[in-house]
């Protein structure tokens, strides 16, 4: 069963179980769309995990990405178990449980691609993939019933530093039977296959040459190929690189601790220092190639970055694609650097950012390499899914063989079978603050609405003896009108809250329930006649 990527991008999580054991696949985030007021991420719904928790033999991490390890921390809120990942993975995580305060109580288990790790009934197999972020793994799952295979994020690239995708695993996996199949679905739309990392450096190399400004580079933190493709052509260059961005410190902290991160001697300077340096001697790498408000290229560009002050003719190079959702972010951004006179550098034909995600072909050498039973299409909205079965059955796949699923639906496996057999609990769980699912569908409606129409507070007092009115109606409004230009409307507004207060008098209504429903439905029927809105009313009454 899969608690989240199933018809939405992030949130990546999936649960094996059989009898008394079970596995958690990757546990991420998402973000929240753009009607989530308030909301800083989501993350899967693990009750059925915490309900069950004493079955819970690990789990198990493909890579070191938000979308396939934030929603960790906040799982091991209400679970205890083992995670198990590669090296640069459990850094990060290690990183993620320490702000958390839970780095005494969660046991990280490091594992090689390679290894295999026996979980209750389950053998679980590392095996070496490439992404847009080191030591990715794909796993080979070992059940009662056969042998289940996640892939992970993935793509297949021969010039990747850490070598090409284990092909010849996959090859022998396909030779001894695979039951099911679970992949990826991100780039299944795109034709080919995903550029390779060098035709970055060669694009990035051209931008760098002959180049007097300062360069200025956001790309996503996570890919380290691309950061020592940067240090590496700003060394050659003779340029000095600074990094800002909490996330980028975060990754370039941990990737050359661990070794993942070669930086050439004498090139990486604080971001303190780089005032003094000459501007054909600078390069600047941050945070912020999704637009992501106060990132530090979002503070750059709109001037509120206490070190990095914009310059006329700075060549500012994005080196990352917008993930589907961010274009507008990303626009408002690439706009600003323009007006601020920057030199803005994003064309997708300039080979500046190439896909961590297969694309068409290479998804079908996994496909046929692995001539699954059954194929499970996971981490996409539902177009990319349903693309991905289509995909699947130019292969040869059996259509009624191909299961299509929603998250909290449990697919049940058998040596010869699969079938959809009921649901367990699953959805999102927001995080604002640092609360934790107190903000639901009702906070979330209340939220939008005062987003969409603002609202209007009516305080009235009200006699404890005899429930007459001694002062008030005031009326408060914010986000509805400007009030010292509608002076006439806030007055009629104080006549209609009036009069309604008056008619609960006579009509001698004591409920302050009632009298406060009285005030919401005559001001809103006189608002939506004269104005066509339909702002929040709250009526506060107080006793006296």
């Amino acid at each position: 069963m899969s608690l989240g990527g199933l018809g939405e991008i992030g949130k990546n999580m999936t649960v094996l179980e059989y009898g008394k054991d079970m596995i958690i696949i990757d546990c991420g985030l998402g973000f929240p769309e753009d009607d989530m007021y308030g909301i800083d991420l989501v993350i899967p719904d693990v009750s059925y995990v915490a309900k069950n928790q004493g079955k819970l033999r690990g789990i198990f991490l493909t890579h070191g990405h938000e979308d396939h390890i934030g929603g960790l921390p906040y799982a091991l809120q209400q679970f205890r178990t083992t995670v198990h990942g590669t090296a640069l993975t459990l850094g990060l995580v290690r990183h993620k449980l320490e702000e958390h305060g839970l780095d005494k109580t969660t046991k990280l288990v490091t594992h090689r691609a390679g290894d295999i790790v026996k979980a209750g009934c389950f053998e679980v197999e590392f095996i070496h993939v490439n992404h847009s972020i080191a030591d990715a793994v794909a796993f080979a799952v070992k059940t009662p019933v056969g042998m289940v295979v996640f892939s992970g994020d993935f793509k297949i690239d021969p010039t990747d530093p850490e070598g090409m995708a284990d092909l010849t695993r996959f090859g022998e996996l396909g030779r001894e039977g695979v039951l099911a199949f679970f992949c990826e679905s991100t780039n299944v739309e795109r034709p080919g296959h995903s550029p390779s990392e060098l035709t970055v450096a060669d694009g990035l190399d051209r931008q760098f040459k002959g180049c007097k400004q300062r360069i200025i580079v956001t790309t996503f933190a996570s890919n380290m190929h691309r950061l020592q493709t940067l240090f590496d052509t700003a060394s050659h260059y003779g340029r000095k690189v600074a990094v800002t961005g909490r996330s980028m410190e975060q990754i370039l902290k941990v990737s050359t601790e661990l070794g993942y991160l070669k930086v050439p001697p004498h090139t990486l300077v604080d971001i303190g220092e780089i005032k003094g340096l000459p501007k054909d001697k600078v390069v600047i790498v941050c945070t912020g190639s999704q637009g992501e408000d106060m990132s530090a290229m979002y503070r750059i560009a709109f001037s509120v970055h206490r070190q990095v002050e914009l310059q006329p003719g700075d060549r500012v190079i994005i080196s990352a694609s917008a993930i589907p959702g961010n274009e507008k972010a990303v626009g408002k951004i690439i706009n600003e650097l323009y007006r601020k006179g920057a030199d803005v550098v994003y064309d997708k034909a300039l080979d500046l950012h190439a896909s961590g995600h297969a694309c068409r072909e290479e998804i079908k050498i996994l496909h046929a390499l692995l001539k699954p039973k059954f194929f499970i299409p996971i981490h996409g909205e539902q177009r990319h899914l349903h693309t991905h079965s289509k995909l699947a059955q130019t292969m040869g796949m059996n259509p009624k063989h191909i299961f299509i699923l929603d998250i909290g639906q449990v697919l049940e496996l058998t040596a010869k079978t699969c079938k959809i057999n009921g649901t367990v609990p699953a959805g999102r769980m927001l995080v604002d603050g640092t609360g934790v699912g107190d903000v639901g569908s009702v906070v979330l409606r209340d939220r939008k609405h005062l987003a969409e129409d603002g609202m209007i507070v009516v305080i009235v007092n009200l006699s404890a003896e005899d429930g007459s009115v001694l002062t008030g109606p005031d009326i408060i409004t914010r986000g509805f009108v400007y009030v010292k230009d509608n002076g006439e409307l806030m007055e009629e507004l104080r006549i209609i809250a009036a009069h309604s207060l008056d008619q609960c008098y006579v009509k001698h209504v004591s409920e302050w329930s009632a009298i406060k429903n009285t005030i919401k439905n005559d001001l809103s029927q006189y608002l939506y006649k004269k104005t066509r809105r339909n702002p929040m009313i709250l009526p506060v009454i107080m006793e006296v």
